[in-house]
């Protein structure tokens, strides 16, 4: 009596789980992944030791003769945020922008030469060719690019907490406590899943050329800088989490279908 064969069906849950499993191990084997969070955790150690050295001196414009004093940080939890009225502020001086925001910016080079390798070497061409879809090529990146995302936002909150016991800041929270300061933290980590799924986007237009992905997703993101503190302010709080969550999860869907489009039209070389 012949035995029966069965095959076991490829779904999409297995698929994606596949899927992930590889990303994951691509990325936690990228020397890249290593260097950047690194970097987050030595950054606020050296903007917090060297502008509180900085702190009251005076600098003159030789042409002007205008004298400009450099300001340092108050304390510690400056580098993470602001209180939600001063938010609204939307002051430009260094300590409003040398802080964990930047990361906003710098985590674009991850996805970007994360998805550009893929297409330069034929990974991706491979693999939509066997046994892939793009739409699953797309959730995997995201989820992979925003947990990279959210190691290097904990990464650099570790380097503020040591930078600030090395330059001998206070860590007085006025206006907010440590519950705030987590939510805060929180809803940071939450929204890295817009700036990822648009720069997910940028990179799957560029696709090879990595330098074209670098610039769109600088530009576009420069539009939602200013909106980081408010949606992000240091006495957070449950709405301002649920609001987080629910705009990267909006993002991460819609330009999800937008980038799995791109996908589809044109060659993947």
């Amino acid at each position: 009596m012949a035995a029966s064969v069965t095959f076991e069906k490829n779904t999409f849950g297995k698929r994606l789980r596949t899927m992930l499993h590889v990303d994951f191990r691509r990325m936690f084997t990228m020397p890249l992944l290593y260097i950047m969070v690194g970097s987050c955790l030595v950054m606020p150690i050296l903007i917090l030791v060297m502008t509180t050295m900085m702190d009251g001196s005076v600098t003159v414009n030789p042409q002007t003769g205008v004298e400009t004093v450099i300001e340092g940080f108050d304390n510690v939890w400056q580098i993470i945020g602001s209180v939600s009225s001063a938010g609204m502020a939307m002051s430009m001086d260094m300590t409003a922008m040398c802080n964990i925001n930047l990361l906003y910016f710098i985590v674009s080079v991850l996805v970007c030469i994360f998805v550009a390798q893929d297409f330069r070497s034929g990974y991706a061409k491979n693999l939509f060719t066997t046994r892939a879809r793009k739409s699953e090529y797309i959730i995997s990146k995201t989820l992979v690019c925003f947990v990279g995302g959210a190691l290097m936002i904990l990464a650099f909150f570790v380097g503020s907490l040591l930078g600030g016991a090395i330059a001998g800041l206070p860590f007085d929270m006025v206006g907010f406590d440590a519950g705030s300061v987590i939510l805060c933290l929180v809803c940071k980590v939450l929204l890295m899943a817009v700036f990822v799924a648009l720069f997910l986007l940028w990179s799957v237009i560029a696709r090879q050329k990595l330098w074209l992905s670098l610039v769109g997703s600088m530009c576009t993101g420069m539009l939602l800088f200013m909106m980081i503190p408010m949606l992000t302010p240091l006495d957070a709080g449950v709405a301002q989490v649920l609001g987080c969550g629910l705009g990267g999860v909006l993002f991460s869907v819609g330009l999800g279908v937008i980038s799995s489009n791109v996908l589809g039209k044109g060659g993947l070389a």
